[in-house]
């Protein structure tokens, strides 16, 4: 008698297919690699810490002062401090930045006084193609929070 193919019985294979595990794989990869350079989509900020140390520079910073009226004055290296406006005080930063890129600018505001004005000289120097800003502070006194 013939057997016909119906009949014939296959033989189990005892062996993990793979590939469909591989696809995953690939499609992970790839998700995570577009999602990654998002992740540091973010702004680098250095905050101030309360026992932080001075910085020693070998030049003299430029620093920006606000007071709590919102008055800003410049002091260039070893000049006196002199009262400024908005547009003059990028003009002359962006220039001295220029001139010596390694020099530190600092920008001081009254303890007192809007967090607004600090916020405006920061984007005015951002404008002026200074790259990096320092914010100055005072030592910590022994009263707990710098405050009596």
């Amino acid at each position: 008698m013939r057997s016909s193919p119906r009949h014939k019985r296959f033989k189990l294979k005892s062996e993990i297919n793979v590939v469909p595990y591989i696809d995953v794989m690939l499609v992970l990869l790839i998700i995570f690699m577009v999602a990654t350079p998002m992740l540091n989509a973010n702004v680098d900020v250095n905050l101030p810490q309360a026992n932080a140390k001075s910085l020693k520079d070998k030049k003299e910073p430029v620093i920006i002062s606000v007071d709590h009226n919102g008055q800003l004055y410049l002091t260039l290296g070893t000049t006196k401090k002199e009262p400024i406006d908005a547009e003059a005080m990028k003009a002359k930063v962006g220039a001295f930045v220029k001139e010596n890129p390694e020099v530190s600018v600092l920008v001081a505001g009254d303890r007192d006084g809007k967090y607004d004005g600090v916020y405006q000289v920061l984007a005015e120097l951002q404008q002026a193609g200074v790259a990096k800003v320092g914010l100055m502070s005072a030592p910590e006194s022994g009263t707990k929070n710098g405050r009596q």
